[in-house]
């Protein structure tokens, strides 16, 4: 069996979307699941405690180069995701992509298309891509 790919998976979201098929419909459950990403991070954070955040202001010296910049920056994280968040991020995660891929379809963008476009780009840029 072949390996699914974007374009399967953007296909198969098309033929499941039937209540949410207006614009603004989709681009709310975009936002939602989002916020619920966001939501199975912080509850990893404060309910499970399986990962720890410490954020701070990330310190970065002038003189030093951008790989060792990378090096240097923290994620402001400890710990790992155990497997129950894992589960649940993997979940949320999906449903995002769920809903992308919906309005990519209803906006004729292929999801494929805009990942190569963005690998390009980051081929391209290399360190100047720096978000």
């Amino acid at each position: 069996m072949n390996a699914p790919t974007l374009e399967m998976f953007q296909q198969q979201v098309s033929e499941l979307v039937l209540r949410h098929r207006s614009l603004l419909d989709i681009m709310s459950k975009l936002s939602q699941s989002g916020a619920s990403v966001n939501r199975a991070v912080a509850k990893a954070v404060t309910e499970c405690g399986c990962i720890e955040l410490n954020a701070r202001k990330q310190r970065f010296p002038e003189e030093i180069d951008l790989e060792k910049a990378k090096e240097t920056l923290e994620n402001h994280m400890s710990g790992q995701l155990c497997e129950t968040c894992r589960d649940v991020l993997k979940a949320e995660l999906g449903r995002n992509l769920f809903y992308m891929s919906a309005l990519c379809n209803l906006l004729d963008i292929q999801l494929e298309e805009v990942v190569a476009s963005e690998r390009d780009k980051c081929s391209t840029l290399g360190l100047f891509n720096l978000t």
